[in-house]
C-alpha cells in the first residue's frame, strides 16, 4: 500500500486567541495518523495569549508536532509565507484561524490528492455568529469567506467544469512540488489590518493555471468558517467588493486572457453589469431583497474594477 501523505498545515493568526484555541482542537481531533501530520501557526504580531494558546496545544498528548512562529512583518501573505520554509510535509493544507475543519478533512483531501491531483479546493460552510440577516442571499456568501460551490466534485483548470470556483485560504491544500516551482503568496495582496483587501489566493489559483497544474474542488473535505455578527452588515458587503473588484482587475491585467473587450472591459462584464441593472428594477417592482441587494452589490464590484481598469 502507498504510504499516507504527510501534510502540513499553515494557520496565519493575529489576536484571535479564542478562536485559534478551538481550530487547533478540531485539527488535533483529526482522523489520521499523528505521525503524518504537523500544524504551523504564523503569529502576525498577536498582543493577546496566542502564544500561550498554541504552546498548549503542543502539550495535549495526542497533538502531532505544532510549531510556532512569530512574524512581525505586517500582512497575512508574509505571514504564510514565513513558515512556508518551515514546512516537512509533501502537501500543504491551508486553513484560517477562525475555522473549524471536520474530523475526516485530511483524510477527504488525501482521497482527492491520490486521484492525481495537484491542489485541491475544499467545501466551506459558515457557523453564523448571528443568524443571517433577511436581505443576505447565498449568493453573496463569498464576501464572508464561506462560498460554499456545492456537493458535487469538479475539475479545476482549462477544460474543467468547475470555471466559477477558486479556492481560499480557508479551505485550500497543494502540493509541496508546487510551491516549491512557483513561490509562495504576493505580499502585495492578502488582508492587512485596517483593510479589506484580497486577491492573494486567487492570484496564487491564476498561477498554479498558468504552471500547467490542475486542481479538483472535493465537497467532502469540510470545515466551517466563523461568520462575526460585525460582518454583516450592508457597507461591509459593499465595501469588500469595490476592494475586490478593484483586485481582481489588477490580478486580470497580469494574466493573459483572450477574452474579447470593450473599452478595455470583458464584454461578458458589460452584459452582466446590464442585466444587474435590469435585476435591480424588476426586485423592487416585486420587493425581493435579496436579489436587489445582491445586483446593486454586483454593480459596486463593477465600478471597483472600472475604475482600477481605466486608472491603470
Amino acid at each position: 500500500m502507498m504510504q499516507e501523505p504527510f501534510f502540513s498545515i499553515v494557520i496565519a493568526t493575529k489576536n484571535r486567541a479564542a478562536l485559534l484555541d478551538n481550530t487547533l482542537a478540531a485539527l488535533v481531533a483529526q482522523q489520521w495518523p499523528r505521525d503524518r501530520f504537523e500544524i504551523l501557526v504564523a503569529d502576525n504580531g498577536s498582543t493577546d495569549k496566542t502564544r500561550a494558546i498554541v504552546a498548549a496545544a503542543a502539550r495535549w498528548p495526542v497533538a502531532p508536532r505544532v510549531h510556532y512562529r512569530y512574524v512581525a512583518t505586517p500582512g497575512k501573505s508574509h505571514a504564510v509565507n514565513a513558515v512556508l520554509g518551515d514546512v516537512r510535509g509533501d502537501v500543504i493544507a491551508m486553513t484560517d484561524d477562525d475555522v473549524a475543519p471536520a474530523t475526516d478533512w485530511l483524510r477527504q483531501l488525501a482521497g482527492a490528492f491520490a486521484n492525481g491531483a495537484d491542489f485541491v479546493a475544499g467545501r466551506i460552510l459558515p457557523r453564523w455568529e448571528a443568524d443571517p440577516p433577511t436581505w443576505l442571499s447565498s449568493a453573496l456568501y463569498g464576501v464572508l469567506a464561506v462560498p460554499d460551490n456545492g456537493d458535487k466534485r469538479r475539475t479545476l483548470g482549462p477544460g474543467g467544469d468547475g470555471r466559477n470556483i477558486i479556492p481560499i485560504g480557508a479551505n485550500m491544500a497543494v502540493r509541496a512540488s508546487v510551491l516549491k516551482r512557483i513561490g509562495g503568496l504576493r505580499h502585495d495582496l492578502g488582508k492587512l489590518s485596517g483593510t479589506l483587501r484580497t486577491g492573494e489566493d486567487h492570484e496564487f489559483f491564476l498561477r498554479m493555471l498558468d504552471a500547467g497544474y490542475r486542481g479538483v474542488y472535493e465537497p467532502s473535505a469540510v470545515v466551517r468558517h466563523f461568520v462575526p455578527r460585525e460582518r454583516l452588515r450592508r457597507d461591509y458587503f459593499r465595501r469588500w467588493l469595490y476592494q475586490n473588484g478593484q483586485d481582481v482587475s489588477r490580478l486580470e491585467s497580469t494574466h493573459a486572457s483572450s477574452v474579447h473587450r470593450l473599452l478595455g472591459i470583458p464584454r461578458y462584464l458589460w452584459r452582466q453589469a446590464a442585466t444587474d441593472a435590469l435585476l435591480i428594477l424588476k426586485a423592487g417592482v416585486t420587493g425581493d431583497r435579496r436579489r436587489r441587494f445582491a445586483a446593486s452589490t454586483r454593480l459596486i464590484w463593477f465600478g471597483g474594477y472600472l475604475r482600477d481598469s481605466w486608472s491603470a
